[in-house]
């Protein structure tokens, strides 16, 4: 059967190490020379600077990260609170020393160095001043620094009237907000969308937050609710975790529960489905099922839907997003891993009503890597997190290879009448 015309972009967003973020360090668990712990001798060492060296210092670091960080004094600041514990009760360092100290408790890290992958795309919140037959959006995407870590950053862009995609140039100066007791994440208001960066910081995160599928989510009384669900990574066990945003400024954070909520690819609905919340997830890891919750917090009972059966995905096969409502029916765009460990794109339609019934799915992948595309820290890889519709138009956002990430698109009438 011929092949759904599939067309890339070229855009192409690659992994930029310029791109960094502070985050606290430590230097080292074991004794030092002297018989302290090496941060309380550092910590002394700093306390002991004379005052006109503590100065000259003080400046010489304004000088050279202060461009970098335009909030750099309050960030030192933040980092000497961070460790004021360790001060003798009877220390009490001037300010210039206070930031001084957090100086030497923090680091750079570039958190997009290794990759910039795995997006999805929703539209933004904000429309204003697009031109008529266009549509701004907003694509989160996953950030690969040193020791793998992921984090999740964002990019906005455009789709025009024609089809044609363009991405807006980052922020100079990433940020990765600030944690409030209740569990949220607020940046401030007049930072850009691209500077905004969930770096992971509770103890279920520590090896990363990956793979954020978020989706626009309508609700019964027309509220829009942005949510998506990621993957917290401890360093030995993965967990589903839901992200809420009304404005992508506040995140609040969520812990999910149930048979279902588990391993990765938990992808919500856009809508509620006969009253309840609804969601594609994958808790055996190959094959994908319908699950069903009453407060988007416990999944139970899911139901298999579709199991690999095609070379192309015979290994396992999942969503690549949230399913995306047409005329015909929800449409969700799968990933599926053939021979090699190849991962290929494809697609599957359920019924509007009962979306427990497959109406149909692709006999081939609707997109494979390309000879540009196949080399990576991960080889012969395309995968998506969620893609969106304007017009007659499907956008699908894809990392390629661990490496970057690319845009194709597709007749949305081409891609359902194949799969009607």
């Amino acid at each position: 059967m011929t092949p759904i015309p599939v067309a890339r972009s070229g855009v192409r967003l690659l992994p930029d190490a310029r791109r960094v973020i502070t985050k606290p360090f430590a230097p080292g668990e074991f004794a030092s020379a002297d018989g302290d712990v090496a941060l309380e001798a550092v910590l002394r060492r700093v306390m002991a600077v004379p005052e006109a060296e503590l100065e000259t210092t003080l400046a010489a670091t304004r000088a050279r990260f202060g461009d970098r960080h335009p909030d750099l004094d309050d960030l030192l600041e933040r980092s000497c609170e961070g460790v004021a514990g360790l001060l003798d009760d009877a220390a009490r360092p001037s300010p210039a020393r206070r930031l001084l100290i957090g100086a030497y408790f923090l680091h750079e890290y570039a958190f997009e160095a290794a990759a910039l992958t795995n997006p999805s795309m929703v539209p933004s919140p904000d429309q204003s001043a697009v031109e008529p037959g266009s549509l701004r959006f907003v694509m989160s995407l996953r950030a690969i620094g040193e020791g793998h870590r992921s984090s999740i950053e964002f990019r906005t862009g455009v789709v025009d009237a024609l089809g044609d995609i363009s991405i807006d140039e980052p922020g100079g100066h990433p940020l990765t907000g600030t944690r409030e007791t209740d569990d949220s994440i607020v940046f401030p208001p007049g930072s850009q969308m691209s500077e905004r960066v969930l770096y992971p910081s509770r103890p279920d995160e520590r090896g990363g937050v990956e793979d954020a599928r978020f989706v626009r989510f309508r609700d019964d009384d027309d509220s829009v609710t942005y949510y998506a669900t990621y993957t917290a990574f401890d360093g030995e066990h993965i967990r589903p975790r839901l992200l809420e945003s009304a404005d992508f400024v506040t995140f609040r954070v969520h812990e999910l529960e149930g048979e279902a909520a588990q391993d990765k690819g938990l992808a919500l609905f856009p809508r509620l489905v006969d009253g309840r919340y609804a969601a594609l997830s994958r808790q055996d890891d190959e094959s994908n099922h319908l699950v069903f919750s009453d407060d988007l917090r416990t999944w139970r009972r899911p139901r298999r839907i579709q199991a690999p059966q095609r070379p192309w995905e015979l290994t396992k096969l999942g969503n690549s997003g949230s399913p995306i409502e047409t005329d015909a029916g929800w449409l969700v765009i799968t990933h599926g891993v053939g021979p090699l460990r190849e991962y290929a794109l494809g697609a599957m339609l359920l019924d509007i009503d009962d979306p427990g019934r497959v109406l149909g799915s692709l006999d081939e992948p609707l997109l494979v890597a390309d000879r540009d595309e196949r080399d990576g820290y991960v080889p012969n890889v395309v995968y998506s997190c969620g893609s969106l519709v304007h017009d007659d138009l499907l956008v699908v956002p894809y990392g390629f290879s661990d490496r970057g990430t690319s845009i194709a698109t597709v007749a949305l009438t081409d891609l359902l009448d194949r799969l009607v």
